[in-house]
This record gives structure tokens, sequence and C-alpha cells, in this order.
């Protein structure tokens, strides 16, 4: 996994997708990521969680959350600036 835990930045409203950062263990570039809210709710197992309830199920996820963005970081092209975005199509089932 070359990406490890960073920071947490939050819900965004516009984009319906809780944000955080990770960082590349090999270089130490900040990588943006985000999770849609259908695709956290997969993970959860449950469905419509109310956006002020985000942080506190991401937080409950995290390590799954991560884990999923390390994967997808590490099948994408090494692209400067490049965001990594989770959706339920990268859950397991």
């Amino acid at each position: 996994m070359p990406l490890i835990r960073n920071k947490i930045v939050g819900y965004d409203d516009e984009r319906l997708a809780f944000k955080f950062t990770m960082q590349n263990e090999n270089n130490g570039e900040t990588v943006e990521c985000q999770i849609s809210d259908a695709a956290m709710d997969e993970l959860a197992g449950v469905k419509g969680t109310e956006s002020i309830a985000r942080q506190a199920q991401f937080l409950a996820l995290r390590d799954a959350v991560e884990g999923i963005a390390s994967d997808i970081f590490d099948e994408a092209p090494r692209v400067k600036g490049y965001t990594v975005r989770i959706f339920t199509k990268h859950i397991r089932k």
C-alpha cells in the first residue's frame, strides 16, 4: 500500500462526497481522495445516511476506505494532481 493516512477534509455538499487526503509514502506527495455518498453507504450496508453523519460514518469505515483508495491509486496512471475517486463500482460485495 503506497498511500498512508493523512488528513480529513470533510463533506462536500456539491459533489455528495466525503473528501480526505492520503500521502504517497514513496515520494511524500499529498493525494486528494474522495468517496461518494453511495459508495460509503454501500460499504456500510446502509442507505440514505444524512450528510451531517458522514464524518462519523467515514471514521467508522476509515481503514476500509483508505485501503480501497490505495488500491485505486496503485492501478491509476501516475499523473501529478490525480484525485482518487471511490464509487460504488469499487466496493466489493
